[in-house]
C-alpha cells in the first residue's frame, strides 16, 4: 500500500515517495534562543562520543532507518560532512522513531557507508527540544547552538515527485553563507517525510467502551490493503506486520491514506471495474483514524489474525514451475552516463508448445533497472500472434494470474529474449535478471492469450505545452475474442489516459487515468473481459504535460519525440486480447454491408496509407521497408506482426495487409 519509485526506478524511490504525503514541518524557529544541548553527553549508536562542542557548524538531521527520504539523503549528508569537514562542520543525526532499534541505525550506518554519528533517541527528548516533526528534517546551529537554518535538504524529492536533480540547494546555500560569513539566504524551509510518533500520542486517553486495538480491528485492514507490499523482502520500504512496527507509522498511513497516495492506484471508478483495484474503504479508514486517536492500542494478541500466505519474492500464492536467469553472469551498470538497451537470449529447452499461465520478472538489482520485458522468439515458420510477450518488471506492477484456462502458447523452441532498460544509479553495480515461469496443463487451456501493443511515434511536443494530446487506435478483432486488459506507458510528461470503446459509431469509456504517474505503472485487468467482435476501434486519447508546471519534467524549454529514454517520450498501450484455442481469427467486419462505391472508397484508404507508410518509413525509395529502416519501438513492437514471411523486409504486399487490417469498414 505504502510505496513508489523514481524516474531511475530506484527501488527506494519507486516504493517509497508516495508514501511521503506532504507536510510542512512546524518545530523550532531560526532566531537568538538556543537549544539546549549538552553535547559532551551524547554518544552515538556506535557508543562512541559525538564531540559536538569543538566545531563552529553543526548540522543536526533527523534520520529514519526505514524513512524513504531519509534513506536517499543519507549518502547526500556524509558528502557535505566531507566537503565542509575543514571549514570546522559537522554533520550529526538524530534518530527519534520509536520503531527504530539500535541495530537497525547501525544498519542504515553501514549500508549507507556513513562516517558521522548517529544518536538513539530513545526518550525523544532530543526532537522534543529541536520541535522536529518529521525525517528527515535538518537544523543548522552555530557554535552557541542557535538555530541559524532549518528545514529541508534541498527540492529534488517531494510527495510521488522525484527530480533528476535538485533545482534548490537549501543545505548546501545555508553552510556557505554561514562559513563565509554571510547570512543565510532562507533560513526557514518546508520539510517533507515522514512523520515522527511521539509517546505522549501513544499513551493518550482511550474510551474503553468505544476501544479500536491493532490485533482485532487494524491488523486484518493492513493484511487486506498493505501487506502486499509492505512484508520482510518485498518492495515496501518497511514491513507492517506486527504492532511494535506499525506504531511508529501510524500517523503517517492515515496522512497519506487522506491525500489519496495510498493505496496507490490511478484509474478513476467512474469507468470501468478492475481486478485488485487498490482502494481503501471509507470504514477502513475511519477505524484507522479512531485507533491513532485513541493512541494506537495493542490489544489481545488472541484476537490477532494470521498473517497471508506468500511465497518469499514471489507475487503469486505459489512458487513458479521454471525459472530462468537473464545469463550465468551478471551485467556490469556504470556508474552514470546512458546504457544502450541491452538483449539477452536464454534457450529454455522447450521441445514441446509450452502454456504460460503467468510470468514474473525480478531483477537483480532494482535499483538499476528501470525496466525488463521477456519476450518469445520462436522458431522461423512458426504461426504466431501478437508480439511475443512473455511478462515484463515495470514501476509499480504486481504479477496476477491470467484467468481460469487462459494462457499463452510458448511454441516449441522459441527462445526467451530479455530486453533490459539500465538507468545507473551513482555506483557500479551488477545486474542478473531472472524469470518465473508458472505453466499450465494444454488439455486445461480453454483461451490463448496474446499481447497487442497500439502506439503512436510520429508526435513532436512543443516546449512549454501543458496538454498536448497524442491520439492512438487499434483494431482488426477476431470474432470470439474478448479484450482481458490493458495497460498505457509513458514516460515523465505523461499526464492522462484515456480508453474509449467505439462500436458503430457509439463511444464508451472504459479507462480513464486521469492523473498518470511514472512511477506507478499499472496493469489495468478487466472484471468482465469485453468481447471484441462487434468492436469497431479500441482509441486513446494519450496526453502530455511539457510545462515548467510539471515538476518531473526534465526541460520544458525543449521540443520532445519519440525515445527510449525517460527525457524522451513514449505513447504506448498494451492489450491482452484472449481466442478460444483451435478456432480460426476470422476478422469481425462490423457495420452494414458495403456497396460497390464503399468497397473503392476503402480501396482508396488502403492505398493512401500505404504511400503515408513508406514515405515515413522506405529511406531508399525502393518501395521495400528493412529492420534498419524502422525506428527502434518499431522494430521491437511492429515489425515481426507485419512481416509474414519472415524475411525482415516489409514489401508491399505485407503493408497492404496490414493496411487493410486497421482500416475500420464503412
Amino acid at each position: 500500500m505504502l510505496g513508489i519509485y523514481s524516474m531511475s526506478c530506484a527501488v527506494i524511490l519507486r516504493n517509497s515517495l508516495a508514501f511521503l504525503a506532504c507536510a510542512i514541518c512546524a518545530g523550532a524557529v531560526a532566531g537568538d534562543e538556543a537549544v539546549p544541548v549538552n553535547w559532551s553527553d551524547l554518544r552515538g549508536v556506535d557508543d562512541e562520543s559525538v564531540a559536538a562542542n569543538d566545531v563552529q557548524w553543526k548540522v543536526v538531521c533527523f534520520l529514519g532507518a526505514e524513512c524513504p527520504l531519509a534513506r536517499l539523503y543519507g549518502a547526500r549528508l556524509e558528502s557535505l560532512d566531507r566537503e565542509f569537514a575543514d571549514h570546522a562542520v559537522r554533520v550529526v543525526g538524530i534518530n527519534s522513531n520509536p520503531q527504530d532499534s539500535v541495530a537497525d541505525v547501525k544498519r542504515y550506518l553501514i549500508e549507507h557507508e556513513l562516517s558521522f554519528s548517529i544518536i538513539k533517541d530513545s526518550d525523544q527528548s532530543l526532537a522534543r527540544m529541536f520541535g522536529a516533526t518529521r525525517t528527515p528534517e535538518v537544523f543548522v546551529l552555530d557554535a552557541a547552538d542557535h538555530i541559524r537554518y532549518q528545514g529541508r535538504i534541498d527540492d529534488q524529492y517531494e510527495p510521488g515527485i522525484s527530480r533528476s536533480e535538485p533545482t534548490q540547494h537549501d543545505l548546501r546555500n545555508a553552510i556557505e553563507a554561514l562559513v563565509n560569513g554571510r547570512n543565510v539566504p532562507r533560513a526557514k524551509t518546508q520539510t517533507v517525510g515522514c512523520l515522527i510518533t511521539f509517546a505522549e500520542r501513544r499513551q493518550s486517553p482511550v474510551d474503553p467502551s468505544a476501544v479500536v486495538t491493532f490485533t482485532r480491528d487494524v491488523a486484518p485492514i493492513l493484511n487486506q490493503h498493505c501487506v502486499e507490499c509492505h512484508r520482510e523482502g518485498e518492495i515496501g520500504p518497511f514491513s507492517l506486520t506486527n504492532y511494535d512496527e506499525v506504531v511508529g507509522w501510524g500517523e503517517m498511513i492515515l496522512e497519506v491514506i487522506d491525500q489519496q497516495r495510498m493505496p496507490p492506484w490511478h484509474a478513476d471508478p467512474a469507468h470501468g471495474k478492475f481486478v485488485g483495484a487498490r482502494q481503501m474503504p471509507t470504514q477502513a479508514r475511519e477505524t484507522l483514524a479512531s485507533w491513532v486517536a485513541q493512541g494506537m492500542p495493542e490489544g489481545d494478541v488472541m484476537d490477532l489474525p494470521p498473517q497471508p500466505k506468500w511465497i518469499a519474492g514471489w507475487h503469486l500464492p505459489t512458487a513458479p514451475d521454471v525459472e530462468f536467469a537473464m545469463r550465468d553472469r551478471p551485467f556490469v551498470v556504470p556508474s552514470d552516463g546512458t546504457v544502450e538497451y541491452q538483449y539477452f537470449v536464454v534457450d529454455p529447452k522447450w521441445e514441446e508448445d509450452r502454456w504460460v499461465s503467468a510470468a514474473q520478472v525480478i531483477p537483480g538489482d532494482a535499483s538499476v533497472v528501470h525496466h525488463a520485458i521477456i519476450f518469445v522468439r520462436p522458431p522461423d515458420g512458426s504461426e504466431t500472434d501478437g508480439i511475443g510477450w512473455m511478462g515484463g518488471y515495470v514501476p509499480g506492477q504486481r504479477t496476477t494470474m491470467l484467468p481460469a484456462g487462459h494462457a499463452r502458447r510458448i511454441p516449441a523452441r522459441s527462445k526467451l529474449v530479455f530486453q533490459m532498460h539500465y538507468t545507473p544509479n551513482g555506483r557500479e553495480t551488477n545486474d542478473t535478471t531472472k524469470v518465473g515461469v508458472w505453466l499450465s496443463k494444454p488439455e486445461q487451456v480453454t483461451h490463448e492469450v496474446t499481447t497487442r501493443v497500439a502506439l503512436n511515434h510520429h508526435f513532436e511536443i512543443p516546449p512549454g505545452e501543458r496538454d498536448f494530446v497524442v491520439d492512438v487506435r487499434l483494431d482488426g478483432f477476431a470474432r470470439e475474442s474478448r479484450l482481458l486488459g490493458a495497460m498505457p506507458h509513458m514516460h515523465l510528461r505523461g499526464k492522462s489516459f484515456r480508453l474509449d470503446v467505439r462500436q458503430h459509431e457509439k463511444m464508451n469509456t472504459l479507462l480513464w487515468v486521469p492523473h498518470y504517474d511514472f512511477n506507478w505503472q499499472h496493469w489495468y485487468q478487466l472484471e468482465v473481459p469485453l468481447a471484441l467482435g462487434n468492436v469497431d476501434t479500441l482509441e486513446m486519447q494519450i496526453s502530455f504535460d511539457n510545462s515548467a508546471q510539471n515538476p518531473t519534467n526534465p526541460d520544458p524549454n525543449e521540443f520532445v519525440t519519440w525515445g527510449d529514454q525517460t527525457w524522451q517520450e513514449m505513447a504506448v498501450a498494451f492489450f491482452d486480447i484472449a481466442h478460444p484455442r483451435n478456432k480460426p481469427h476470422v476478422i469481425a467486419r462490423p457495420g452494414n454491408k458495403k456497396t460497390p462505391q464503399d468497397q473503392a472508397e476503402r480501396q482508396q484508404r488502403i492505398d493512401d496509407e500505404i504511400a503515408k507508410f513508406l514515405a515515413q518509413l522506405d529511406r531508399d525509395g525502393d518501395g521495400v521497408i528493412t529492420k534498419g529502416e524502422t525506428p527502434d519501438a518499431f522494430r521491437r513492437f511492429g515489425f515481426r506482426q507485419i512481416d509474414h514471411n519472415r524475411d525482415d523486409q516489409l514489401d508491399r504486399s505485407e503493408i497492404e495487409a496490414e493496411a487493410a487490417r486497421r482500416l475500420r469498414s464503412k
